[in-house]
């Protein structure tokens, strides 16, 4: 019998070596690995480090690939960044986070196990609901809440009440150590620690002839910062154009007795903000957003920010001048319906609005044929499906 270190040890070597699995090793090797004696302890991370507890690993991983699984399964909770990224989710309720982190990775253990049984294996208890194959994290974690606990027909029964656990109950749920939290810049070290340990690990994967999952490939793909993209954009489509008058003259240059004409700066008009209430958009991300308008507002100073409420057709309207300070507390989303975003082009061709810009704010799944008939510049800012392409304008995919 190997001792519960060596396990672990020969663990890490298998899964290292295992094309399947090499994309995770350089996550693997991150922090640090202990085995403790603590018995309350069954396995966790803090979105770094690891810790298997040694009577846990006696009792629910009998054989060497639930082994393997456990180590596989703590390693994707840092490797898909569950904790760095979701942190409002485990303060918010965390034994229902924990579930939902736990669905997402056993759902992926599950997957490799179902070609190569001899590699991992979930440990006793360790749970799993085909119902939600290829989801992520937070959408898990929105079917546990919209359905008391229980996204399906799991192992542990229909329904139940995700507080108690009732739903999946015969289920065994490891911890992850959130403690109080992280401020930005700890998050922000943390990710990119991990990146770079994905990135190390997808070389290897890449020249063992592995083609790495979607998800990965997303996840390792150029982040771009949506609020710097905003800014721009909106800067750049309102700028005012400069002219010289000679109703006063240039101040600076009085002193000198030189009379110049100043600079007067042109009007620069018009902003849309078109704002999707089909159901996916949440206040947090329109709040979000609205902090970012008010700040780009009070610098570039358009004459008017007309905001239009759709989902199948513009269902209000509000406009708002010179003091934009308020917006965020002011704005009253109307709609929920489908979602048919042509309905904003034919609203701004109908009421033949003349605007500098026009920002879209929307989850990106939109009719197939969309008729964006307008000849105003347009950012859509897309925070959910990064497979859309506008049929005009820049598009930025909005992280959470």
């Amino acid at each position: 019998m190997l001792s519960e270190e060596l396990q672990i040890k020969k663990g890490h070597i298998a899964l290292m070596k295992h094309p399947q699995t090499a994309l995770w090793s350089g996550v693997m090797m991150m922090g640090t690995t202990e085995v403790v004696d603590d018995p309350s302890v069954t396995a966790y991370t803090d979105g770094i480090n690891k810790k298997y507890g040694r009577a846990f690993l006696q009792a629910k991983c009998p054989t060497q690939p639930k082994v393997n699984g456990l180590i596989l399964h703590e390693n994707l909770h840092i490797g898909l960044r569950q904790i760095v990224h979701n942190m409002d989710l485990f303060k918010e309720n965390m034994k229902r986070a924990n579930m939902a982190a736990d669905f997402v990775v056993n759902d992926m253990i599950m997957e490799i196990h179902k070609k190569y049984p001899e590699l991992v294996e979930l440990p006793d208890g360790g749970c799993y609901d085909p119902n939600f194959h290829n989801m992520n994290m937070r959408d898990v974690y929105r079917l546990l809440e919209d359905e008391g606990g229980s996204g399906g027909k799991g192992k542990g029964g229909e329904g139940g009440d995700v507080n108690s656990g009732s739903g999946y109950g015969d289920y065994e749920f490891d911890e992850h150590d959130i403690g109080d939290g992280m401020d930005a810049d700890k998050a922000k070290e943390m990710d990119a620690r991990i990146d770079r340990a994905i990135r190390e690990g997808a070389l290897l994967a890449g020249r063992l002839g592995i083609d790495l999952p979607r998800q990965i490939t997303d996840m390792l793909a150029p982040v771009v910062d949506w609020k710097a993209e905003l800014a721009e954009f909106v800067s750049a489509a309102c700028k005012g154009k400069d002219e010289y008058t000679w109703r006063r003259f240039n101040k600076r240059q009085l002193a000198n007795d030189m009379y110049l004409p100043s600079v007067e700066n042109e009007t620069i008009g018009e902003v849309v903000v078109a704002i999707d209430t089909s159901g996916s958009i949440g206040q947090e991300q329109i709040n979000a957003f609205a902090s970012e308008l008010v700040s780009i507002c009070e610098a570039v100073q358009p004459d008017t920010v007309r905001v239009l409420w759709w989902d199948t057709m513009v269902h209000g309207e509000q406009l708002f001048t010179d003091n934009y300070q308020n917006i965020g507390a002011m704005l009253k989303p109307q709609g929920g319906g489908g979602t048919k975003v042509s309905c904003v082009a034919n609203y701004l061709n109908k009421k033949k609005v003349n605007a500098e810009c026009v920002l879209v704010f929307t989850d990106g799944y939109l009719e197939s044929d969309v008729k964006w008939d307008i000849s105003h510049p347009t950012l859509w800012l897309v925070t959910e499906n990064k497979n859309w392409v506008p049929p005009s304008g820049k598009v930025v995919h909005v992280k959470d």
